[in-house]
């Protein structure tokens, strides 16, 4: 599980928008600063990003497979995508910025954010407000 970690962001990175509207502009920021494109959303990752976050949830576990043993890439594809590319998760972080900092933190999470080869991205935090996921496509 990843803690809560300090806050790096501008306020202005935060200006407006839904709290994953305000992490995909503070990893394509990051992507900016690694010197790849920005990523755009894809409702087919949103949507098997939120599933993933509201079953961690309800089903009260933390993993990239799920207690059934169903993993990110079938989930990914389950939901239409054709592409999986990688997967990030937290638990406990309150904000964007939280939670992104925590990810940026993380060699492994920061890799799959600034991996050139991955153009888009949903992002869902459950209705909790404790579980996040990013799911990543080609």
């Amino acid at each position: 599980m990843i803690g809560i970690g300090s806050v790096a962001w501008a306020p202005a990175a935060m200006a407006s928008g839904s709290v994953e509207d305000q992490v995909v502009a503070l990893v394509n920021k990051a992507r900016a600063d690694a010197g790849c494109s920005a990523v755009k959303v894809d409702s087919r990752l949103t949507k098997a990003a939120a599933g993933h976050s509201a079953d961690m949830a309800k089903r009260n576990y933390f993993d990239h497979t799920t207690p059934d043993g169903v993993t990110f890439d079938q989930r990914i594809k389950k939901a239409g995508n054709p592409s999986p590319g990688a997967e990030n998760i937290a638990q406990g972080y309150r904000t964007a910025n939280e939670v992104m900092d925590g990810w940026l933190k993380s060699e492994g999470h920061k890799a799959n954010i600034v991996n050139c080869s991955l153009k888009t991205i949903g992002v869902a935090v459950s209705d909790t407000g404790d579980y996040w996921t990013q799911d990543f496509g080609r």
